[in-house]
């Protein structure tokens, strides 16, 4: 049995936001229930509008075709699902997994046709079920890397791919002192001022912090290995967006 010493977290604990690991599952759900009515007003600001087509040109460089049945977890508000429901067309089937009643309600809202509670780790999913797994910038607030991955692998299909999308830090320091100086003061700052909502201003605060504080993607990757993801794989573009990609042995 995996024990806590075995555990891979993506990130310390972040005494500033909650005080223990036990309390992190609580309090990050409650930052995104309160602030889900905002969320994509601030992806959209944040990524200067640029952020649909990215998503979308990630989902189909990794091998997303019309007819796949898709699940994408961590879904928030559906901002990889609902490019991943145009992909798939009508005769594929995209299903949104999110332990946020509150983001799930404002994706349903938006657009995205079958939206499921859960968290990544426990997936209320059958075996073999899905041709493709996505996660779009949640993997930062999951509570075990080998243990995603291990449900990612079951519950696709021998041959399914995996897709994580993630912000990874700079390498060089002048470029993580500007992004940080951006997403940790400007953006929340926007954010208040424009939305009212001192909620979603903490949201982008932390989650710059947990941007700062992950895993490095050597850890990630080994994640990926110790779950048996075959083919793991890292692409990055303009330095920071990173896109994990691998599948399930045939």
């Amino acid at each position: 049995m995996k024990t806590e010493k075995d555990r891979i977290a993506p990130h310390p604990v972040l005494p500033a936001y909650y005080g223990d690991e036990e309390g992190r599952r609580q309090r990050v759900d409650d930052m995104f229930d309160s602030s889900a009515k905002h969320y994509d007003w601030i992806v959209n600001v944040m990524s200067f509008g640029s952020g649909t087509h990215y998503r979308r040109t990630a989902l189909l460089r990794a091998g997303l075709a019309p007819g796949m049945k898709v699940l994408d977890v961590g879904a928030g508000t559906g901002v990889v699902s609902l490019p991943a429901q145009k992909i798939v067309g009508e005769e594929g089937l995209v299903v949104a997994v999110d332990p946020s009643k509150g983001m799930l309600s404002e994706a349903t809202r938006l657009g995205v046709q079958q939206a499921v509670m859960g968290l990544g780790e426990n997936l209320p999913i059958e075996d073999n079920t899905f041709d493709f797994v996505t996660m779009g910038y949640a993997l930062r607030h999951v509570d075990d890397l080998t243990m995603l991955f291990t449900e990612y692998r079951r519950v696709l299909k021998p041959g399914g791919k995996i897709l994580v999308l993630e912000i990874s830090r700079p390498g060089s320091a002048l470029g993580l002192a500007a992004l940080k100086f951006y997403m940790k003061k400007i953006v929340p700052a926007v954010t208040r001022i424009a939305r009212r909502s001192s909620e979603a201003a903490e949201l982008m605060r932390y989650y710059w912090d947990t941007i700062e504080q992950c895993v490095p993607p050597e850890t990630i990757l080994a994640a990926m290995d110790e779950a048996n993801v075959d083919k793991s794989e890292r692409l990055v573009t303009m330095g920071i967006f990173s896109e994990y990609r691998g599948c399930k042995p045939e």
